[in-house]
């Protein structure tokens, strides 16, 4: 089934394509190409592999699910079938992989949230808190740890604000950055978003007048 779900062309992939790849991909195996992550494009790291049918004789297969297992606790992301042309089949962030181990879900569709600017005033009515260790794993927090480390950031900080009492922002504390310039913010924003599952939303903003921020 996974085999012919992957003949549909790039241009007739939606969210229904999308969702069932998820389902056929978490249930296959996996043949690993490469022995080490290799940076794809954009920077960041992965691991490169195709998908293997029933009757396949293939090397180095492992199941998706063990592969999934493994990379969420390096910090790396996953290619799916690079020799497709002109693009492969499917790329991982690393916030997909380890959100899909700890809820099952590589995209909660449902909680995708438009992006746009936090604003905080002095008649917002907010709700803040640390975030939890389902919301951020230890072992998710370390990795961004290494990541924040690589930009000479030594000690970041974070706070979860909400200004409907729904939904939350992870935000950053600007003085533990650095106090990056704004146009800056959404270059450091979409880094950071890799690390994390899609439908997180993310911010930067000043500690000043907020309840005190924890160290990530």
């Amino acid at each position: 089934m996974l085999a012919e779900h992957l003949k549909v062309k790039e241009e007739d992939r939606d969210r229904n394509w999308d969702e069932k790849f998820f389902k056929l991909i978490a249930e296959s195996n996996l043949s690993i190409l490469t022995q080490d992550p290799q940076q794809g494009p954009d920077g960041w790291p992965y691991l490169i592999a195709e998908t293997v049918e029933n009757n396949q004789v293939a090397v180095n297969v492992d199941s998706a699910q063990k592969v999934f297992h493994w990379l969420a606790t390096k910090g790396i992301g996953l290619v799916i079938n690079p020799r497709r042309t002109p693009y492969p089949d499917y790329v991982f962030s690393y916030g997909m992989i380890w959100s899909f181990r700890e809820t099952g879900y590589f995209i909660k569709f449902h909680d995708l949230n438009p992006s746009g600017p936090l604003e905080i005033n002095e008649n917002s009515t907010i709700k803040t808190g640390p975030p939890s260790m389902e919301y951020l794993p230890q072992y998710v927090r370390n990795v961004l740890k290494d990541f924040f480390r690589d930009q000479n950031v030594f000690e970041a900080k974070v706070l979860m604000i909400s200004t409907d009492g729904k939904n939350y922002d992870l935000c950053f504390s600007a003085e533990s950055l650095g106090n990056p310039a704004v146009e800056d913010h959404k270059v450091f924003l979409e880094a950071v978003s890799w690390f994390l599952p899609p439908h997180y939303t993310l911010g930067i903003i000043s500690e000043k007048g907020l309840p005190e921020f924890t160290a990530l």
